[in-house]
């Protein structure tokens, strides 16, 4: 017998729960929380400001870029009809007057003169050396002045070959030591007759190309000598630099030579005197709106394969057909500019001054300055500024003296 169970009554399903939402205060609350959050990592991450710095010193100026060309206290002097030129003295060097500085050989001399002169030497030679031979008894002082003579060629041959010395002073003791040497043979054989006629036909030969020659010494008390010439010396001086006007100089920078004296053709450059100590510059400034002020001693940097930086005054200055040429007068060292003739310059203005961050400007009853501070002191010293730049202001205290380099100032 199956016993019967009774259903159950259904029950019905509970009705979903209602979300609660956030109310407005704590929806402030979050967003203020949030908001601490933030400006604590903030603040804590990011370094403090800098509330001090010092002030330095710095110059300030205005830079004007040309065209230069190079005018020397030059002299040069020249031959005509020439057909080769000995040199004596060395290429750049200060000599004086009276010092021997070249030969040259007129147009009618021949080589061939030179090479008779050197086949009575080498037979001059080989008879010393046949006498020296045939000596029974050792001549010490010989030997000495032989030693002396192998002693310096050694000297030179080991400067060649790399150790250090000075090849100029070496050769010189060589020469010497090979003259003094000639001349203890010439009195040692004097009395040999083949030997006497070896040094007649030798001085003839001498007093023979002599004739072809013409000796050039120093007619100055003291200037540089140089043996490059690029003919610009004879139209362009130190006396009339000023004459020329900027299309002159334009084209003299181009290339085209001043001109020359007439009688200067068919003449040879064989060398020039260059006085040491002044030289000029024509420039051609880029800002023609800039006004030179005439007396005013600027900086003058020459841009060539070897930078120079002298002091320069200015003369006078032309403006015309739209570029603006300046006339330099410069007092230093004429060597770096030796074999210089055009070349691209800047021209600058350099002022003292003051710089501090620009933080550090502090207005004061409509008066900028800045806020020195000395331990527990601080007082406001107002300034003029020059020039802002880079996160830093150039300033000048209206006062002398103050401020100066080294105070400590306040930032804002």
């Amino acid at each position: 017998m199956y016993q019967m169970t009774p259903p159950m009554p259904s029950v019905p399903p509970e009705p979903p729960r209602e979300r609660k939402r956030l109310s407005v205060p704590q929806v402030m609350l979050i967003v203020l929380t949030l908001a601490f959050a933030a400006w604590y990592l903030i603040t804590s991450l990011t370094p403090e400001p800098e509330r001090y710095a010092r002030i330095t010193a710095n110059v300030i100026g205005s830079r004007y870029s040309g065209d230069c060309l190079i005018v020397r206290d030059e002299a040069p002097y020249d031959a005509e009809g020439l057909s080769s030129v000995e040199y004596v003295a060395e290429e750049g060097t200060t000599i004086y007057r009276g010092a021997m500085i070249c030969n040259v050989y007129s147009s009618g001399f021949s080589t061939k003169e030179i090479t008779t002169l050197q086949e009575y030497r080498d037979q001059i030679k080989e008879y010393q050396l046949k006498l020296l031979k045939s000596e029974i008894s050792i001549d010490s002082w010989m030997e000495k002045l032989e030693s002396e003579v192998m002693t310096r060629a050694r000297e030179v041959r080991e400067i060649i070959g790399g150790t250090r010395g000075n090849m100029a002073n070496q050769e010189k003791l060589l020469q010497s030591a090979i003259q003094a040497r000639q001349s203890y043979l010439r009195e040692k054989y004097a009395d040999d007759q083949r030997m006497t006629r070896l040094y007649d036909d030798e001085q003839s030969q001498l007093q023979r190309i002599s004739s072809w020659t013409k000796q050039y010494v120093a007619m100055q008390d003291k200037a540089v000598v140089s043996f490059y010439s690029d003919g610009y010396e004879y139209g362009l001086t130190t006396k009339n630099y000023d004459q020329f006007g900027p299309a002159q100089v334009r084209a003299m920078i181009n290339g085209q030579k001043p001109s020359e004296n007439a009688l200067m053709k068919g003449k040879t450059t064989i060398y020039r005197m260059v006085k040491d100590g002044h030289w000029c510059v024509l420039m051609l400034i880029r800002d023609s709106e800039w006004n030179p002020v005439e007396g005013a001693v600027y900086d003058l940097r020459l841009e060539n394969f070897t930078d120079t930086t002298v002091k320069a005054t200015v003369m006078s200055f032309t403006r015309t057909g739209g570029e603006l040429e300046v006339r330099l007068s410069v007092e230093d060292s004429v060597l770096p500019v030796l074999y210089v003739r055009a070349c691209t310059g800047v021209l600058g203005e350099n002022a003292a001054s003051l710089t501090v961050p620009a933080r550090a400007i502090y207005t004061q009853d409509n008066m900028p300055g800045v806020v020195v501070v000395d331990g527990d002191y601080e007082w406001f010293i107002p300034v003029n500024i020059l020039d802002r730049r880079d996160g830093m202001v150039f300033i000048a205290g209206i006062q002398q003296g103050v401020p100066f380099e080294g105070q400590t100032v306040r930032l804002f």
